[in-house]
C-alpha cells in the first residue's frame, strides 16, 4: 500500500482514548452504551477525550437502538451542541422502513455539520440496496467513509462484498475510504490489505477482556503492527 492505513477504535471515554493513542490507533469513533450497539456520548464527554488525546475524533450521531432517524429535531439540536464542544468530525447513518436510505433525515443533520467530514456507518449492512443508497448519497457535502462488514452479520459473510466494492473505488458512489468493521479479526487484515482497503475499525477486538473492560493499548499495538507490516 502507498499509505498507512488508517485504525479507528472505539472509546467510550478518556481512558478507553489515552489507551488507543498509546497503542498507535490514528482516529477514534466515540459512542457510549454498546449494549444499543454505540449512541450518541455527552458533549462533556466529548470535550474531555478532545483534551485528553491529539487524535482524530468522529462522535457517534444516534439517539436510539436502531436505524431509524427518530427525533430529528433532537438530533439537529444535539449535532449543533456537539459541534460547540469540540466535535469537528461525525458518524451517522439513517434507514427508512423499507431499508432506503433516509435521505431528509440524512440532509438535515449533515446541514448543520457545517461541512464536516462524516462516516456513513453500518447501517448500509442493513440497507436493501447497498449500490442504491451509495449512489443516493454521492456527492453529499462532508461524506468521506463507509464503515461497513459487507454484511449484518459480520466481515466472515460480507468479505466478498467488501473486496467487490474495494475493487469499485473511484466509481461513482465508491470514491469514500472503505472503513472495514464489525467481527473483523486480524487474519482477515491480510486479505482486505491486499484488497487496496485502507481503513480498519476495530471495539472488542481492542479489549481482550470485554466491554466492561478498557481498551488495551497492547491490543491496539498488535492491529498497528498487523497494518503496519504490509508492503509499501
Amino acid at each position: 500500500m502507498s499509505k498507512r492505513a488508517v485504525l479507528e477504535v472505539i472509546a467510550l471515554g478518556v481512558e478507553d482514548a489515552v489507551a488507543a493513542q498509546a497503542g498507535g490507533a490514528d482516529r477514534l469513533e466515540l459512542v457510549t452504551d454498546m449494549a444499543a450497539d454505540g449512541l450518541t456520548p455527552s458533549a462533556a464527554t466529548v470535550a474531555g477525550i478532545r483534551r485528553a488525546v491529539d487524535l482524530s475524533l468522529r462522535v457517534m450521531l444516534r439517539l436510539a437502538d436502531g436505524f431509524a432517524a427518530g427525533d430529528a429535531d433532537r438530533l439537529v439540536r444535539v449535532a449543533g451542541e456537539l459541534r460547540e464542544a469540540g466535535a469537528e468530525e461525525f458518524v451517522l447513518g439513517f434507514l427508512d422502513a423499507g431499508g432506503g436510505v433516509d435521505l431528509a433525515a440524512v440532509e438535515r443533520v449533515v446541514g448543520v455539520l457545517d461541512g464536516c467530514p462524516w462516516t456513513f456507518h453500518r447501517a448500509i449492512d442493513r440497507a436493501a440496496d447497498r449500490d442504491a443508497l451509495r449512489k443516493q448519497l454521492d456527492g453529499m457535502p462532508g461524506l468521506d467513509t463507509y464503515l461497513t462488514a459487507g454484511s449484518a452479520d459480520g466481515v466472515d459473510d460480507g468479505l466478498s462484498v467488501l473486496l467487490a466494492e474495494a475493487a469499485r473505488r473511484g466509481e461513482p458512489g465508491y470514491e469514500q475510504h472503505l472503513l472495514v468493521g464489525g467481527g473483523l479479526r486480524l487474519d482477515h487484515v491480510p486479505t482486505l490489505l491486499a484488497a487496496g482497503v485502507d481503513g480498519f475499525h476495530i471495539g472488542g477486538a481492542a479489549r481482550p477482556e470485554g466491554w466492561e473492560a478498557p481498551v488495551s493499548a497492547e491490543a491496539v499495538a498488535r492491529w498497528r503492527t498487523a497494518l503496519d507490516a504490509a508492503p509499501a
